[in-house]
């Protein structure tokens, strides 16, 4: 079992930054890499990045540019800085952990609680 934990999530103006951390614990043999994912009002949930646990990247074209995700292994937390924000980011955002194989992400049952950006224009 994988525990995740997301925080930093809040009410920002169009065009600051926040950055998001998730928090794993359990057993995390099973999967090598952390997705985030966010999920608008009647959207469906969209990945935006993730990361392998070799620090590998990928993003979806919208967040290139804006979002960096990172890791940090010795706290077992990946962040996602998020600058230049726009109302249309607006969203619950999740974290998950899956697997990577190449630049593709496997999503995984394990999910956190999520938590709410939301960015007034």
């Amino acid at each position: 079992q994988v525990q995740l934990v997301e925080s930093g999530g809040g009410l920002v103006q169009a065009g600051g930054s926040l950055r998001l951390s998730c928090v794993a614990s359990g057993s995390t043999s099973s999967v090598n890499a952390i997705g985030w994912y966010r999920q608008a009002p009647g959207k469906e949930r969209e990945l935006v990045a993730s990361i392998s646990n070799w620090g590998d990247t990928a993003y979806r074209d919208s967040a290139k540019g804006r979002f960096t995700i990172s890791r940090d292994n010795a706290k077992n937390t990946v962040y996602l800085q998020m600058n230049s924000l726009k109302p249309e980011d607006t969203a619950i955002y999740y974290c998950n952990a899956g697997r990577r194989s190449g630049t593709l992400y496997a999503s995984s049952k394990y999910w956190g609680q999520g938590t709410q950006v939301t960015v007034s224009s």
